[in-house]
């Protein structure tokens, strides 16, 4: 399989088992030279190890990180065709209750650090590109008690549509992933997998099943390849069409675990 033959991506927010592990890995099997990123050493050394990739420690709260990410992806892929934003903090807590401490972490982790990665990487991609960022189905739609993790999703949405249209004539494409939920991640915790969690979600979506991680990783795919060489500025929902319809309420989530 060689749909991305010859180019280099960087993906960033990949740990064991995570939904950047899944793009990482579909990139590097379609003949991409990948390059994983993210916060703790030893679990990103065993997700490359399996992809075939290079690894690069890297904070996405820490400008300095971002900056010298970026720098050895240029050096060590020798440049960077494709760069994928997988990071993220599912944050789940009452409005009224986010802390101070809470909401300046979820911007640094989902706005502040992406927004300064964003900068890193329109100032690397000399030959133009794609950016592909990892938003989700929530900023679309409403989910309880997600307010925070929402907002900056949404908002960094707009960001890469500012991308789109600010770097367009140097041949940068950026464009955002909203997943809904995904049944083989962590971040689902294996929820998604329950009868009647999945029933739940199977109303919801008209294509009457949870996604799973092989759904985004096709998108992905997708937005990375010259096939979508005329795609910029959107936002690909890969969610069985749940946006037509809603998430269940927090309170038929909990009572589907508990019931």
């Amino acid at each position: 399989m060689t749909r991305l033959q010859g180019k280099a991506a960087l993906v960033v927010g990949v740990a064991p088992g995570n939904l950047g592990e899944h793009i990482a890995w579909r990139f590097a099997d379609e003949g991409a030279k990948v390059m994983v990123a993210g916060r703790r050493a030893e679990p990103l050394g065993e997700a490359a190890a399996r992809i075939g990739a290079l690894a690069h420690v890297c904070d996405i709260e820490q400008e300095a990180d971002i900056r010298a990410l970026v720098a050895a992806a240029r050096e060590r892929l020798g440049r960077i065709d494709v760069a994928v934003n997988a990071t993220g903090w599912g944050l789940l807590k009452p409005f009224a209750e986010h802390s101070r401490e809470e909401l300046e972490r979820m911007c640094a982790v989902q706005f502040v650090g992406p927004f300064q990665l964003l900068q890193a990487l329109v100032e690397a991609m000399l030959a133009g590109g794609s950016i592909i960022q990892i938003s989700s189905v929530t900023a679309t739609i409403m989910f309880d008690h997600h307010a925070a993790y929402m907002g900056t999703k949404a908002g960094l949405d707009h960001v890469i549509r500012c991308v789109a249209h600010e770097y367009g004539h140097k041949g940068i494409r950026a464009n955002s992933l909203s997943p809904g939920g995904i049944a083989d991640t962590p971040m689902s915790g294996g929820g998604l997998d329950l009868p009647r969690v999945r029933e739940l979600y199977a109303r919801e979506i008209p294509l009457g099943r949870p996604g799973v991680a092989a759904d985004v990783a096709d998108a992905a795919l997708w937005l990375a390849s010259d096939e979508s060489a005329f795609v910029t500025g959107q936002n690909i929902h890969v969610s069985g069409g749940q946006t037509l319809r809603r998430n269940p309420s927090i309170g038929e989530v909990f009572a589907a675990f508990t019931g």
